[in-house]
């Protein structure tokens, strides 16, 4: 086994364990991480593999989230079983979005992203099609459901979160291996050349939004079950912005950057909160501080993706892509 593995199996470990040795607090503290570490990984597929600023995410957060909360409180499906639907009617609506600004790049899609977001909350705070429950939004979502137990307790609920968080990992990894994740380099690098060489860039795209928009669909579904209520005010723009923030900072296209960002952004907040007394209330000046010189000095995030290897067909040596 290489490092990386080894060093996801002591954590993931850890984690498990944590549940011996923390209170309650912490344990949220670590269920919102997990959340947001899911919405990272989600808008690192469009973000750090293509290339495409999306400051709009969180929408596909909710719509997962509305999704799952419409079919759960009308129709009964139980959360668990709305995840692969949630997951659906989210990449159709990121294949929505992205088909008519699929030729827009850098700051102008990042525009148009902020405005799709921003409709989208409207949307929602009047009521669209009567479903969604206006700025009182939605009571009364059930809490998950694995195996035939009710899933409601904190630790019970770090399980089945960091679960899910644990299995983005490896299918991003694989993403990441793949013939489409190469695509995506390659697109995030030089579309020009990228549509040289072959790749149809307008569809790599598309499938781009739509795997970043599916997972955040699902993690709003979890969020869902987890809070039992949701309204419009959990998912505006600072949301998009935050998670925007985890993926710059951890390492845009690193997945193990991303995650550091998450524990970084989520976690250490709330640490110095309860550990910094009287200089709590200046706790976001100092992590703000901190974030500029991460900008000023290490552009490129905590973790940066390392160079790509590849065997060429005949000479059979290794290049760095």
């Amino acid at each position: 086994m290489n490092r990386t593995l080894i060093s996801y199996l002591l954590s993931f470990a850890l984690l498990a364990a944590s549940p011996l040795v923390l209170n309650r607090f912490w344990l949220e503290v670590l269920n919102s991480v997990g959340l947001y570490a899911i919405l990272a990984l989600s808008l690192n597929v469009i973000l750090g593999n293509a290339g495409l600023y999306n400051m709009g995410h969180a929408a596909f957060y909710a719509v997962g989230a509305y999704c799952a909360a419409i079919l759960n409180t009308q129709l009964d499906i139980p959360i668990l079983w709305s995840l692969p639907i949630c997951g659906l009617v989210a990449a159709a609506a990121g294949a929505l979005v992205c088909r008519p600004i699929i030729h827009l790049r850098g700051d102008y899609l990042l525009i148009v992203t902020v405005g799709v977001g921003e409709i989208l909350r409207i949307a929602l705070v009047n009521d669209i099609f009567g479903l969604t429950g206006g700025p009182n939004g939605i009571f009364g979502i059930d809490r998950p459901f694995l195996f035939g137990y009710k899933i409601r307790k904190p630790h019970e609920f770090l399980y089945l979160i960091w679960g899910f968080v644990a299995m983005t990992v490896f299918l991003f990894y694989r993403l990441r291996n793949s013939r489409f994740g190469r695509a995506l380099d390659y697109l995030r690098e030089d579309e020009v050349a990228a549509e040289g060489s072959g790749i149809n860039t307008g569809r790599t795209k598309l499938m781009a939004f739509a795997i970043g928009a599916a997972w955040a669909g699902m993690a709003g579904a979890l969020y869902a079950s987890k809070m039992t209520i949701i309204s419009p005010e959990s998912f505006t723009f600072w949301e998009s912005v935050l998670i925007f923030i985890i993926v710059i900072i951890g390492g845009s296209g690193n997945i193990t950057g991303v995650l550091l960002g998450a524990f970084l952004i989520i976690g250490l907040p709330e640490f110095l909160r309860a550990y910094v007394g009287e200089f709590a209330n200046a706790r976001m000046w100092f992590f703000g501080l901190a974030m500029m010189i991460m900008m000023i000095f290490r552009t490129q995030g905590i973790l940066p993706p390392g160079p790509r290897f590849f065997r060429l067909p005949k000479a059979g040596k290794e290049v760095s892509s």
